[in-house]
């Protein structure tokens, strides 16, 4: 079925079993939702276009009444665009799917197409940067009360939901401290309380974890990171129920304007091809930098989803089928021991960005959370020491090695 956005619905049928969700996930990542044009190409096709044309009048009427489904303007829709958001949607297991130019504008969306005036937000504290800065900040100039919970805190959830809500908003594993929500437990009480679950899956990225089969509503990413993989660009994308995206999120967004470019649609698309071998292979060096940075002399705490035990590494092995592929660790010194070892770094590049094939290393407290307060930092455990590390596909050898040396040439 066509949404009203223009979503063609006429597909040919030789091109409809790989999008019907009967294969399995890495096959669909290869060969879901692709739409052929007449000239049967191998690769998705990228439609540059703004506009489309009508053959009469009579059409053109018919399709902004939504009496004739079918592209009528690419802010709202484009075959490519709708190429990536199907694909993204069978990977994902949602009903639909709307993506959007960048990460933060999924988020933005997600919950500003539902809020009004004296609505309630609560979320979890640790969140990134900008994240926190919408729910501290942008929310409350609305009239929209906001409540920060600690969110490994199963009590504290349920105390901040005794009161109704309307959205919960979290990250599991969380942006950079990588604590693990419990997604089964908070999602209870949230609905209890009517809220609407939204969550930012970005570290784990729809290979490892579905945020979805353990009872959230909304899904957010940003496309840029793991999607992309590469570095070239920006996007992101907003997972949910049809009710949601077509009668809530599209609206908003058609007439805001957040709209993904259908050149950056394609380059997610081919993204995805080799999300699930890019993952699997970096959470393969991920795990073996954890277990060597813990080793190392300096080195405080290495936080990895699910390793070693305790509540926290059982609850991700229970939800995440690895640990991903961000790891976090703690460096003697503060800031000036952190930056020490970032500025010896000869072969990993300082970077905020993640998910990338090449291995990237930031400082949380001066970069992505600079703008959260030094004390709100430190209760949630972003201290001036701590490095967060986004694994590539590097010779995992070769990361041991210059992580070595730039731990050991800091002293």
């Amino acid at each position: 079925m066509a949404r009203d956005d223009g979503t063609p619905n006429d597909r040919p049928a030789n091109d409809r079993p790989a999008g019907s969700g009967r294969y399995r996930p890495q096959t669909e990542l290869v060969r879901g939702g692709q739409t052929r044009s007449s000239f049967n190409e191998t690769s998705e096709a990228l439609y540059l276009t703004s506009g489309y044309v009508y053959g009469s009048a009579e059409e053109a009427e018919g399709a902004f009444t939504g009496e004739m489904p079918r592209f009528v303007y690419s802010r709202y829709a484009n075959p490519t665009v709708a190429m990536f958001e199907e694909r993204l949607r069978l990977l994902e297991g949602a009903e639909a799917c709307f993506v959007t130019a960048t990460g933060m504008s999924a988020v933005f969306a997600s919950m500003m197409c539902q809020l009004r005036t004296g609505m309630r937000v609560v979320a979890s504290r640790v969140l990134f940067g900008s994240c926190h800065y919408i729910v501290n900040d942008i929310l409350p100039r609305f009239g929209i009360e906001t409540e920060f919970v600690e969110g490994g805190d199963n009590a504290a959830w349920a105390a901040a939901l005794e009161r109704p809500a309307d959205i919960v908003f979290l990250e599991t594993p969380a942006n950079p401290t990588l604590e693990i929500v419990d997604l089964g437990v908070v999602c209870d009480l949230a609905h209890k309380a009517g809220a609407c679950v939204v969550i930012d899956n970005i570290f784990a990225s729809p290979v490892l974890q579905r945020p979805l089969e353990f009872g959230a509503d909304v899904v957010v990413y940003s496309a840029t990171k793991h999607i992309d993989g590469q570095g070239r660009a920006l996007g992101g994308a907003v997972l949910g129920s049809k009710a949601f995206i077509d009668d809530k999120l599209f609206p908003f967004a058609k007439h805001t304007g957040p709209s993904l470019s259908p050149f950056n649609a394609w380059i997610m698309l081919k993204g995805l091809e080799t999300l699930d071998v890019r993952v699997q292979k970096q959470c393969d060096n991920a795990e073996a930098l954890a277990d060597f940075l813990a080793a190392q002399p300096g080195v405080r705490e290495v936080r990895y989803p699910g390793r070693g035990t305790g509540h926290q590494a059982d609850l991700a092995r229970s939800q995440m089928k690895r640990g991903g592929t961000i790891v976090a660790f703690e460096v003697a010194g503060g800031k000036e021991g952190a930056f020490a070892v970032l500025n010896r770094l000869g072969l990993i590049d300082i970077s905020n960005n993640l998910g990338d094939a090449k291995t990237l290393a930031t400082h949380p407290a001066t970069t992505t959370h600079q703008r959260v307060p030094a004390q709100t930092r430190h209760e949630i455990g972003i201290g001036d020491g701590l490095i967060r590390l986004s694994v590539g596909l590097e010779d995992v050898e070769d990361l041991k090695d210059d992580l070595g040396h730039a731990l050991a040439a800091a002293g």
